[in-house]
This record gives structure tokens, C-alpha cells and sequence, in this order.
């Protein structure tokens, strides 16, 4: 039985309806189950290719970090706009490249025989048998996996990767910081992370990235490593490289400001509208200021299921 049908259903219909907050499109399912609080609409999808550009250049065009040179089998878990995922397919003829994503609208219309992207939540246990990927990609999924699950997610992870196969996840720590020093609590940048990180609270760990480490070491991943990189929020670095990624990058965080503030700022915090909007053009003023120097903590972690791994 091939990946495409194998463990497959008809799609339920529950996840294509949306509903409407403050004139952005939420998927209705990740709104119930505050499984997902961004929203889906045109405008989200255009951030998130530019946030994969961005991670194109910080990576150089690098699609998997393991040393991996002929992956059969990879899992993109979240895969959103299926824009790494279908890149693997491409780069790796020979790979069977499955995703999972629990909102299916932003899925591309023509993807390459050997893609297949499926709709399921990664709050649920996987339905894949053991020992199924040479790779398994987490990429951006702070805002999607329950903050008492993600000990479970990454053992999951583990249990579907081959013996000797390789995990490699990349998180955001959505808490601003400065290079220089001069960001404050007092500054509208502190604040927004400030209640971000409270709307979010006993839901979301919105700063789960600096635990990535510690969670595969504990769920038994080897050969572990991290990485730090700082993600500048607009062209302050004077070095060439970093600063063309902060320019990229500019259009990225303009926009996260309002998309991942929008619903939980309004519904969980119960902060008048006015006010959120507020908040965000201070924001973002701050985010584009170069004196500030500010980025966001971008972690980079891989791990190997050992081989002789039974789990």
C-alpha cells in the first residue's frame, strides 16, 4: 500500500470551515480546539513564504542538517504552505516526502508524484507505524503543539524515526530581544512578548525552542546539538550577510506582530481591539528601528535515534 493511501482517510469537511476575527480568516477546527490561533487566510500565507525565504538564506539553501545523503523516507510535521517539503521532493527524487498540517487550504495546487501532504493534528498521537523516517522535520510548531505535549510530540518523533535516522526541529523564542542592551521592559517589543507569552499561558509554550535540547536528550535522542542563531528584525547588522537576511526578514516580523497577537490578545487576554492595534504600530516602529537591534532567538536542534534503539 503506497504512503499516499496507506493510514488515510476521506478529508472531514470540519477542516475547510472558517470563521472571521477582526477581517482575518481563521480555520474554524483550530479555533475550537485552540489548536492553532493564526490566521489562514491570503495574507498569512504570503508571510509564511517569506519567512521560508528567510530561512533559505540563514541556511544557504540547506535542506536537512543531519548527514543524510539519500533519504527514503522524510516527514514534514506542520508542514503549512508546503513549501520545505515539496523543496526535499524536488532535491530528492529517489524520497518519499510526506506532510502533515492541520490546515489543508494553503497545501500548492502542483507538487512533485513523490509529496504527499496530508491533514491531521500533531496534538493527537501519530498514527505512522515505528521505525517509519530516515528524517523527521518540527519546524515552527510553538503555536500549534499543546504546552503539556510536547514531551510526548518529541517521543513520538522518535518512535516513527528509523534506527540511526535524524529529528531536526527549528523554533522561534517569542520573546524580542536587544543585541545592544537597549530594549527595556518598558518598550512596546518586551511588552507585546510579555503577553504574548501570557495569552498563551497553560496552551502554548511560546518559548519551548530554548528546551528543544533537553526535551530529545530526555525522551532518548543522541548525538544531540543546538544552535542559537539571532533573526534581526530589520537591516541593523553590518555585516553583508546578516544584514541582507534582516532586510528579507523586515516584511516577516511586520507582519507576525499583528497575525500571532490578533486572536490571543483579543479573545484570551480580552484586550480591546483599539488597544492590540496599538500595541502592534508601537511594535512595530521599535522592530524597524536599527538602533534598537533587535531579533528574535531562532533555534536550530538535531538528534539520532540510535540504532540499536527499540522504542
Amino acid at each position: 500500500m503506497s504512503s499516499r493511501d496507506a493510514g488515510t482517510a476521506a478529508l472531514d469537511q470540519t477542516f475547510l470551515e472558517t470563521t472571521i476575527y477582526h477581517n482575518r480568516v481563521f480555520q474554524s477546527y483550530a479555533i475550537d480546539n485552540l489548536a492553532y490561533l493564526v490566521p489562514i487566510d491570503e495574507e498569512e500565507e504570503e508571510r509564511l513564504h517569506i519567512m521560508h525565504n528567510v530561512f533559505s538564506m540563514i541556511f544557504e539553501g540547506r535542506l536537512l542538517f543531519a548527514p543524510i545523503n539519500r533519504p527514503r523516507r522524510v516527514l514534514d510535521l506542520g508542514h503549512g504552505t508546503g513549501s520545505w517539503a515539496f523543496e526535499v521532493a524536488e532535491h530528492y527524487s529517489q524520497c518519499e516526502v510526506l506532510g502533515i498540517d492541520i490546515c489543508p487550504t494553503m497545501q500548492p495546487r502542483d507538487t512533485p508524484a513523490n509529496l504527499y501532504l496530508q491533514v491531521d493534528d500533531v496534538n493527537r498521537s501519530f498514527s505512522f507505524e515505528a521505525h517509519q523516517f530516515d528524517l523527521v522535520q518540527s519546524r515552527m510548531m510553538a503555536g500549534a503543539v499543546h504546552y503539556n505535549r510536547w514531551t510526548e510530540y518529541v517521543r513520538d518523533m522518535l518512535r516513527v524515526t528509523r534506527p540511526g535516522g535524524w529529528v531536526q526541529m527549528i523554533e522561534l523564542s517569542y520573546n524580542f530581544q536587544s543585541d545592544n542592551g537597549t530594549l527595556t521592559e518598558n518598550h512596546a517589543l518586551r511588552q507585546w512578548s510579555a503577553r504574548y507569552n501570557d495569552s498563551m499561558h497553560n496552551l502554548k509554550d511560546v518559548r519551548v525552542a530554548t528546551r528543544l535540547q533537553n526535551l530529545m536528550r530526555e525522551v532518548g535522542f543522541v548525538d544531540v546539538e543546538s544552535r542559537m542563531i539571532q533573526l534581526p528584525t530589520c537591516a541593523w547588522p553590518t555585516a553583508p550577510r546578516e544584514n541582507e537576511i534582516g532586510v528579507a526578514n523586515r516584511d516577516n516580523v511586520q507582519r507576525l506582530l499583528n497575525t500571532h497577537a490578533l486572536f490571543p490578545f483579543t479573545e484570551r487576554l480580552q484586550m480591546p481591539i483599539q488597544d492590540v492595534h496599538l500595541l502592534i504600530a508601537q511594535t512595530r516602529v521599535e522592530a524597524d528601528d536599527p538602533a534598537f537591534r533587535a531579533y528574535l532567538p531562532l533555534w536550530v536542534c538535531i538528534g539520532r535515534k540510535s540504532r540499536g534503539s527499540r522504542r
